[in-house]
């Protein structure tokens, strides 16, 4: 069960991420370095989840009356990414705008991915602190860490595969409407089981 909301949770918060997954996505469709891509972001998220959810468990043994903070902190975080992606779909404010990428060498891509993905402050606060706290709440933290990871390369894998495919798919307002909707329901229920356990 922990591995299984921690594949959930993980995609689901990585699709909701603003800046570094509108940034993965119109780079992927628009032909840039995929793999490379796709690679620095799996590693990245996966070494931010891992530290996240064993910091968690240690804080749980040493603080614990910091937890519930983490717990109510991360509570409110879903329920802001929801909020955002359920107004984005009622708005229909959607969408990406693909630009003709200049083909440039593998580092510098690796280079702009590294910047996008660890400069982001949205990503310590879901991967770090968000999936820290409630993979210190589950019955096995690892299996919650793996699958949180696992659902990371599900994620950009599937980028790398179907981007050109991405690319006709999203291209449409009532679509992103559909995504942001779909990603908004995750969210809540993601926010209500951790509150049915706090």
């Amino acid at each position: 069960m922990s591995f299984l909301s921690g594949i959930m949770l993980g995609l689901s918060l990585i699709i909701a991420i603003g800046a570094q997954n509108i940034w993965v996505l119109s780079q992927c469709m628009a032909g840039a370095n995929r793999l490379v891509i796709a690679l620095v972001c799996i590693i990245c998220d996966a070494s931010l989840i891992i530290i996240g959810v064993y910091a968690a468990s240690e804080l749980q043994q040493w603080l614990p009356e910091l937890l519930p903070w983490f717990t109510w902190g991360g509570i409110a975080m879903l329920a802001y990414l929801a909020y955002g992606s359920l107004r984005r779909a009622i708005k229909g404010t959607s969408g990406l705008k693909l630009e003709n990428t200049i083909k440039v060498t593998w580092w510098k891509t690796a280079l702009a991915a590294l910047a996008i993905s660890l400069l982001n402050p949205h990503v310590y606060l879901d991967t770090v602190l968000l999936l820290g706290s409630i993979g210190a709440l589950q019955e096995n933290p690892a299996q919650f860490a793996l699958g949180a990871c696992v659902g990371s390369i599900i994620w950009f894998s599937s980028l790398v595969i179907f981007s050109p495919k991405l690319k006709v798919l999203l291209n449409s307002t009532v679509r992103w409407q559909i995504f942001d909707f779909s990603i908004a329901l995750i969210l809540t229920f993601v926010a209500f089981q951790l509150y049915l356990v706090t």
